[in-house]
């Protein structure tokens, strides 16, 4: 049972300083993307987004695409 559980922390450990690394690296790319700088859209729908919930919703009418 030690053996078992001394081996489940070592994986534990590997899995810990594996994520570090995978957000240490994650951090770098972004810091290193360029900035997407848009123009504001034109003619679109005014108030919330309609596609906010995965939806097209326009006047309370909601539909998949």
């Amino acid at each position: 049972m030690a053996v078992k559980n001394a081996r489940n922390a070592e994986i534990a450990a590997r899995i810990r300083e594996a994520g570090r690394r995978a957000a240490a690296e994650a951090e770098i790319r972004r810091k290193a993307a360029p900035s997407a700088k848009l123009e504001p859209e034109r003619n679109g729908p005014q108030g919330p987004e309609p596609t906010r919930y995965g939806d097209w919703e326009r006047k309370g009418i909601a539909s998949d695409f």
